[in-house]
């Protein structure tokens, strides 16, 4: 995945950051997301509301061309019940890792990104050392969120099975045929 000054995908959220400034201590940053962004969040979540968005990142330079992403992710949303459609209201949390790596031309112009078979967590890719703190955060965001969200004692009702089943159209189609 190839992150940076990449802007393929509009998100409600950026955070820049020059990651050539980072020494080998690093840096903290507070990423809090502002009351109109928390409103275009919601929408982009397809959440009810976002009441809160907010995280504590840590980077840090862990080589001359790799870098460490470490942040916690706290927000608290409003989502409607897929049952009765009524809110309910959810707080996630995430803690967030990932190593980035700069490549300042992409992978598929210069060939191929030789792995090894035992990379479980392989780099993150970025083209630039502008880099946006939001984009791990949001990821992450969207993957907390429960998709199927019930408020608790919420349990769907089917409705009550009819007797007589409506017939079916081939079953029309079959008796006018048999009428010619």
């Amino acid at each position: 995945m190839a992150s940076g000054s990449d802007k393929d995908v509009d998100t409600p959220f950026i955070h820049m950051f020059d990651l050539g400034d980072l020494t080998q201590a690093g840096s903290d940053i507070k990423v809090e997301a502002p009351a109109d962004v928390l409103k275009a969040l919601a929408v982009w979540a397809d959440v009810r509301e976002v009441k809160r968005f907010s995280a504590a990142v840590h980077l840090k330079r862990i080589g001359q061309n790799r870098f460490s992403y470490a942040a916690e992710l706290t927000a608290d949303i409003v989502q409607a019940c897929v049952v009765t459609l009524e809110p309910i209201e959810s707080h996630l949390t995430r803690e967030i890792a990932r190593e980035l790596h700069l490549m300042p031309r992409k992978v598929e112009e210069t060939g191929e990104l030789t792995l090894s078979a035992g990379d479980e967590d392989v780099p993150e890719v970025i083209t630039s050392l502008d880099y946006d703190l939001a984009t791990p955060l949001l990821e992450e965001f969207v993957l907390a969120i429960d998709p199927y969200a019930r408020k608790e004692g919420a349990a769907f009702e089917p409705p009550p099975a009819t007797e007589t089943l409506p017939e079916s159209p081939f079953a029309v189609l079959k008796a006018l045929k048999g009428k010619e």
